[in-house]
């Protein structure tokens, strides 16, 4: 019986959310599949720790910290900020010349490229972001009737629209690691600005698509899963045998 390749899958959260996002992955996915849930400051277990407020100083701590995550084959899927975050994290490792991701997965993203500068503008107070998290959809109804965790949200969500604000993209050469990208059908981001990410890719590039919102991943979870486990196995083992082997 041939062994088991693995991969370590670095999962970046989303703006206003914790590591805890992804916990629930480590049951749902093959064993192959090794989940690092990749918790951000200010939040969870780092509660204690003063919020990021610069993107490009946040992928640089990030790259610090999980170094020894990525001493094997390794992957970042990311969604919303966790994707924008997931090309920061490789973009930074080829600058300096450290091994590249198997794979990167973006998720309910618009390309770095294509991000939106108003997107962020006039959030920061608690009733725009309270407005926010409504229209994006995903937030339990619990957080919203809690006060205690209401504040903690709000307080990592501000923080975490500082640090997308202050992301700067600058033209670089296409990464050359395949690239998935997964998108919602009723997302209000544009077709076309989730479509640029082809332009990130040097190598493989491929875009699904999902019935739902921005938070199709978890609408839709099982759906998501199956495509994720089927993109890192061709990523693995691309001959047919060899995937099947993984699955």
């Amino acid at each position: 019986m041939p062994m088991r390749a693995a991969v370590s899958l670095l999962c970046l959260p989303c703006a206003g959310a914790s590591a805890t996002m992804y916990l629930r992955w480590r049951r749902l996915l093959p064993r192959w599949i090794e989940v690092v849930p990749v918790e951000l400051p200010g939040r969870g277990a780092r509660l204690a720790e003063p919020f990021a407020s610069d993107f490009d100083a946040l992928v640089a701590q990030l790259c610090a910290e999980q170094s020894e995550a990525m001493r094997g084959p390794f992957a970042f899927f990311g969604h919303s900020m966790g994707a924008l975050l997931a090309w920061g994290l490789a973009d930074r490792l080829r600058t300096l010349g450290r091994g590249l991701p198997c794979a990167l997965l973006a998720s309910g993203s618009a390309a770095p490229s294509q991000r939106d500068p108003d997107r962020f503008a006039g959030k920061n107070d608690d009733a725009s972001l309270i407005a926010d998290l409504r229209k994006q959809g995903g937030t339990p109804e619990e957080v919203f009737a809690s006060e205690e965790l209401m504040r903690i949200t709000l307080d990592v969500l501000g923080a975490d629209y500082r640090v997308c604000g202050s992301f700067g993209y600058a033209a670089a050469a296409p990464l050359p690691v395949p690239l998935h990208v997964f998108a919602g059908r009723d997302d209000d981001i544009e077709p076309q600005r989730i479509e640029a990410w082809s332009a990130e890719a040097a190598d493989t590039f491929t875009l699904d698509w999902f019935d739902g919102g921005h938070f199709f991943i978890r609408q839709h979870e099982a759906a998501v899963l199956a495509v994720l486990v089927q993109r890192l196995a061709k990523t693995l083992a691309p001959d047919a045998h060899a995937a099947a082997a993984l699955a």
